[in-house]
């Protein structure tokens, strides 16, 4: 509600909303109704009649913060949306060696704007907005998950480097400082602890090239140091279940070594790390390969899960690799349906009635194709997630392909992180399988 609200003899309204104050300038003809006698009385609404003909124009500028804000002089609309563009256009590069530059600019900006001052990224920037209506617990995702820093990371990397390739590096780098072996799936946007669960009486609603300096590289360490005396233990998974021996865990990790060797300051480490590698991509083989030749959900659970396809991708196997097409074929036949795609198999009801069909799978079901060669079927998947978004372009965590909505909390970050990332991949060539 308006307090105090005055419009002074420059023709310009001040007044307070709750502890901000507000200046609004353009708007000296508009007439304020429903205001309190008192002058702290809370008012009602500007009303403002414009009759502008064709071409014309008419700048209305809307000021909010704290007393005092600002002096005499009032800004320039010119020249404050010049500096804007200026801003922007310095914080979001222009991706045009991608396939979707407007839409992977789109995605880069909003991962921008969801990033903090300490390198954090929200994982959405809402909270409590249910996946199903209905469903029971919500989540409150405005904190930063490892996870999808890692994701919005490698997006930049694969479009270019970047300085939210360097924040995302400066902060996951910092908490392995921090916490070593003990790295906590989520954080705070400033790095501190996650709050616990607390009930609330509210009802909700229906690649890259080396960019480590010193620091980068010990933390670099330190996760390797985690992986060698943590990998065999249960854990909860990409999609933060239940603690289990899940096969996607193991093989990323494998994958995220194999990469890190290329960083490697000494033929020891290089060793040491490669060993690693084979070591648990060795096991992970002996344990979890499905009989019929594709990677299962973990050591003692048959099933086959979107997470599954990461790793290659990400480099751990070949693209002619028997377990790699096994996985991506049973994936397709078995969790996908009108190239939306879906995590995993809750149960025997149909994939759409248990849960949304989820984004993020289906932006790495893109990469998955075109790195069988199959660009024409790559390039299906990319269009039909990129089309899955709001009026604003923003994605949500999963998509309702019966009641044609977005389900979850949004901006979704990984999701917004995959796309300029899988935009970045398309444009490229797929080389011969290796």
């Amino acid at each position: 509600m308006l307090r105090a609200a005055r419009r002074g003899d420059d023709r310009v309204w001040t007044a307070r909303v709750g502890d901000p104050h507000l200046r609004w300038s353009g708007g000296g003809d508009a007439s304020l109704s429903d205001v309190g006698s008192e002058v702290d009385s809370p008012g009602g609404q500007f009303t403002l009649d414009l009759d502008l003909a064709a071409g014309q124009r008419h700048d209305l500028v809307l000021e909010l913060g704290e007393w005092p804000m600002w002096d005499d002089s009032l800004p320039v609309p010119s020249d404050t949306w010049a500096r804007t563009e200026r801003a922007w256009s310095d914080a979001v590069p222009d991706l045009d060696d991608t396939v979707a530059a407007h839409d992977a600019r789109q995605a880069y900006a909003v991962l921008r704007g969801m990033t903090s001052a300490d390198g954090g990224m929200v994982a959405a920037a809402t909270t409590s907005l249910p996946e199903r209506s209905e469903a029971g617990r919500n989540y409150d995702y405005r904190y930063a998950w490892i996870r999808d820093q890692c994701f919005a990371g490698q997006a930049v990397a694969a479009a270019g480097q970047h300085p939210l390739l360097d924040e995302a590096v400066r902060f996951v780098g910092a908490r392995l400082h921090e916490d070593g072996p003990k790295l906590k799936p989520a954080y705070t946007v400033d790095g501190g602890p996650v709050p616990d669960q607390r009930t609330l009486e509210l009802p909700g609603c229906p690649g890259g090239f080396d960019r480590l300096d010193r620091d980068g590289r010990q933390a670099a360490e330190i996760a390797v140091a985690a992986i060698a005396a943590r990998w065999n233990e249960p854990d909860a998974g990409i999609w933060e279940l239940d603690d289990w021996a899940w096969t996607h865990s193991r093989l990323i990790c494998a994958a995220g070594l194999r990469r890190i060797v290329a960083v490697a300051t000494d033929a020891a480490r290089e060793r040491e790390w490669t060993e690693l590698a084979d070591t648990i991509l060795a096991h992970t083989t002996a344990h979890a390969l499905h009989p019929e030749g594709h990677w299962q959900r973990a050591l003692d659970e048959p099933g086959l899960d979107a997470a599954l396809l990461l790793p290659a991708v990400r480099g751990l196997l070949p693209a002619d690799d028997p377990r790699t097409r096994a996985t991506l074929h049973a994936y397709g036949a078995q969790l996908t349906g009108d190239h939306y795609a879906y995590r995993f198999r809750h149960d025997e009801r149909p994939l759409e009635e248990a849960e949304g069909a989820f984004l993020l799978c289906g932006f790495v079901m893109a990469p998955a194709e075109h790195h069988q060669g199959r660009e024409v079927e790559a390039h299906r998947w990319f269009e039909r997630d990129r089309d899955a978004c709001g009026a604003a372009g923003l994605y949500s965590e999963e998509y309702d392909i019966a009641q044609r909505q977005l389900g979850g909390n949004l901006p979704q970050a990984c999701v917004h992180a995959l796309m300029p990332d899988t935009a970045a991949t398309l444009a490229r060539t797929p080389g011969p399988p290796s």
